[in-house]
């Protein structure tokens, strides 16, 4: 697997959250667990900023990036790759910056 790489959601919340995308750097692939941002439909989430939830379609699927919700999944935790994102990694990456960037006081 990855980083960028779409996988099926395993979880409990699977229905309102059909995917994660890995964003943990290769570096560590050696390490039991991945990085993720859930993946959430669209219809299950109110208003959205675009730089902190960038949209994306998926399975026919509008889904919208929510990196407040980053967490570790064990990698046997991991449903089946459905895609990448690799050419949204821009997108991701800013998205994750507005979250940790101390330009906001």
């Amino acid at each position: 697997m990855a980083q960028f790489d779409v996988h099926r959601n395993l979880g409990a919340h699977r229905r309102d959250i059909p995917f994660v995308v890995v964003v943990q750097s290769q570096r560590l692939d050696g390490y039991r667990r991945r990085v993720v941002i859930p993946l959430v439909l669209a219809a299950a989430v109110g208003a959205v900023d675009p730089l902190l939830n960038p949209s994306f379609h998926i399975e026919d699927l509008e889904v919208v990036l929510h990196p407040l919700e980053v967490v570790s999944v064990a990698v046997d935790r991991l449903g089946e790759r459905v895609g990448t994102l690799l050419s949204e990694a821009d997108r991701i990456i800013a998205a994750i910056d507005v979250v940790i960037s101390r330009a906001w006081k």
